[in-house]
C-alpha cells in the first residue's frame, strides 16, 4: 500500500501551501469530509519517486481542552495515530514557540518517523534558521519555503527513504484484490462475515501492510480474490469513538490497493456528502466499481423507489456502475454482486485493438460531429488504447484538444458501450497533430 505522509503543525505555519506544493495543484484535494473530520484534507503525492498520500490537518492544539478546537485535535491524533511518516511544520520566521514544544511533546511518542519541517524559510541563512528547532529533540530540522518549493523534494525523499519502491509485478497475480468500503454500520463486517461462512474456504488471514488493516483470502465459484476490509473489523482497542470506527487513511489506502472497489450504502439511512466523497475518490483513482445498497430487506415499496431517487440524484455521476441491492446478512443479491464484480474487473483490464477503436471512432463522428471551435471544428482521425486499469482512450487528430466535455462524455458513452466497460471509470485523452509549419519563419 501506498505510504502515508501526515503534515502537522499549529495554525497558519503553512502545512495546507505544502499540501498543495506536495500534489502539484491547488486542486489536488481528493477527499474533504466535513463533519467527520473536520479541516482535515487528502490527496495524491506527486512528488518524489515514490508514489504515496498526504493528508493535511487543521491547526494542531492539543492543550485546549472543548469545542470544535478540541475536535480538531482529536482529529489530528487520529491521523497521527495512522501516520507511516509525519511532518511537523513550523515556522521559521516566528521561530520556536511554547505551541511547537507541546506538539513535540506529542509527536515523541509516536511510533513511525517525525521529520520537522523549517517553513517560510526562502532567502534565509539555512543553518541560523533551523538552528534552535534542533530543541525539539526531533532530530535535523530540515530548512524549506512550501510557497516557493525550496527544499520540499528533499523534505519528501527524507520522509520515504525507508519505504520500499513499488514492486512491478505487486498486480501481476491471479486474484482480484476487491476493496469493500463505506461509512460505519452500513455492513461491511457482515458481508464478509456472510461470504466466509458460505464458502467455508478462507486460507488465512494475515495483516495487511498498513496498522489494522486485513487482508482475507477468499474464493467463490472457483475464482480466487483478496477481500481487503475497511475498519469494520479492527480490534476495539485500536478505535477512536470520535470517528466512530470509521479510518478515512484506511480507506484510502484499501481503495488504492483494490483492483474492484465495493461501495456499501445503507439503504435504511440517508445517502450523505460523505458516501459522495468516499465515491468520488474511487473514480479519480480510476478504480473499478460496484454499489452495494444494502439493508434493502426491510424496507417497503414507497421507500425503496424513493432511496431509488435519492441514490441516483447524488450519485449520479457514478453511472458506470451496477447497482445491487442486497441483504448482507440474510445473503441475498450477493452472487449477482460478485457477477458485477468480475464483469467490472474485466472491464477495467479489457483490451482494445487500434482498428477496432478507430472505426467506433469514425462512426461516432459520423453520427454527431465535434462543434466548432472558432472557425474550425476539430476532427479525430484514429484512437489507440493507452493503458488498463481504468482504461485509457488516446484520440489522435487535428486540434482534438478543443473537444468539449460534453462531446468528450459522448465518446466515452460510445466507446462504453461498444466495449461493453460497465462498472470501470474510462480516460479520454486527445493529442492534436503538430502542424508541420508551425516552427517555420513566416515570409
Amino acid at each position: 500500500m501506498k505510504p502515508t505522509l501526515v503534515l502537522v503543525g499549529r495554525p497558519n505555519v503553512g502545512k495546507s501551501t505544502l499540501f498543495n506544493r506536495l500534489t502539484k495543484s491547488r486542486d489536488a484535494i481528493v477527499a474533504d469530509l466535513p463533519g467527520l473530520t473536520r479541516d482535515r484534507h487528502y490527496g495524491h503525492g506527486k512528488l518524489g519517486k515514490k508514489p504515496h498520500l498526504v493528508v493535511d490537518t487543521g491547526g494542531f492544539e492539543p492543550l485546549i481542552k472543548e469545542g470544535i478546537l478540541h475536535e480538531m485535535a482529536r482529529q489530528t491524533e487520529q491521523a497521527i495515530a495512522e501516520a507511516d511518516a509525519i511532518i511537523f511544520v513550523v515556522d521559521g520566521r516566528a521561530g520556536l514557540t511554547p505551541h511547537d514544544k507541546e506538539i513535540a511533546n506529542k509527536l515523541r511518542r509516536v511510533d513511525c518517523p517525525v521529520i520537522v519541517a523549517v517553513n517560510k524559510a526562502e532567502g534565509m541563512n539555512s543553518g541560523m534558521v533551523e538552528a534552535e528547532f534542533h530543541e525539539l529533540g526531533l532530530g535535523e530540522p530540515n530548512a524549506i519555503s512550501s510557497a516557493h518549493g525550496e527544499g520540499v523534494r528533499g523534505l519528501v525523499e527524507l520522509a520515504l527513504e525507508g519505504f520500499p519502491e513499488p514492486e512491478d509485478d505487486e498486480w501481476h497475480s491471479d486474484a482480484i484484490r476487491v476493496a469493500i468500503v463505506g461509512r460505519p454500520n452500513v455492513g461491511k463486517s457482515t458481508l464478509i462475515n456472510t461470504l466466509l461462512g458460505e464458502e467455508r474456504v478462507i486460507a488465512f488471514d494475515a495483516p495487511g501492510t498498513t496498522r489494522d488493516s486485513i487482508e482475507i483470502d477468499f474464493e467463490r465459484s472457483g475464482r480466487k480474490y483478496v477481500l481487503i476490509d475497511t475498519a469494520g473489523m479492527r480490534k476495539r482497542g485500536k478505535v477512536f469513538e470520535s470517528i466512530e470506527k470509521f479510518s478515512v487513511v484506511k480507506t484510502l489506502q484499501a481503495i488504492e490497493d483494490a483492483n474492484v472497489v465495493i461501495l456499501m450504502v445503507d439503504a435504511q439511512a440517508d445517502v450523505s456528502d460523505q458516501d459522495a466523497h468516499i465515491a468520488d475518490f474511487i473514480v479519480q483513482s480510476g478504480k473499478a466499481l460496484v454499489v452495494a445498497v444494502n439493508k434493502w430487506d426491510g424496507l417497503d415499496s414507497y421507500v425503496r423507489e424513493q432511496t431509488r431517487l435519492i441514490l441516483q440524484r447524488k450519485l449520479q455521476f457514478l453511472s458506470f456502475a451496477k447497482f445491487h441491492f442486497i441483504s448482507a446478512r440474510d445473503n441475498i443479491g450477493l452472487e449477482s454482486l460478485f457477477r458485477s464484480v468480475d464483469s467490472a474487473y474485466a472491464a477495467a483490464m479489457a483490451k482494445m485493438t487500434t482498428p477496432r477503436l478507430t472505426r467506433v471512432l469514425i462512426d461516432a463522428v459520423a453520427k454527431q460531429a465535434p462543434a466548432k471551435h472558432g472557425l474550425f471544428r476539430p476532427k479525430p482521425r484514429y484512437a489507440h488504447q493507452g493503458g488498463s486499469n481504468p482504461p485509457i482512450i488516446v484520440i489522435h487528430g487535428n486540434a482534438v484538444d478543443k473537444i468539449t466535455d460534453s462531446y468528450r462524455r459522448f465518446l466515452e458513452h460510445t466507446f462504453r458501450e461498444a466495449f461493453k466497460l460497465q462498472g470501470t471509470p474510462l480516460r479520454i485523452q486527445c493529442v492534436s497533430a503538430k502542424n508541420p509549419f508551425a516552427d517555420k519563419d513566416k515570409k
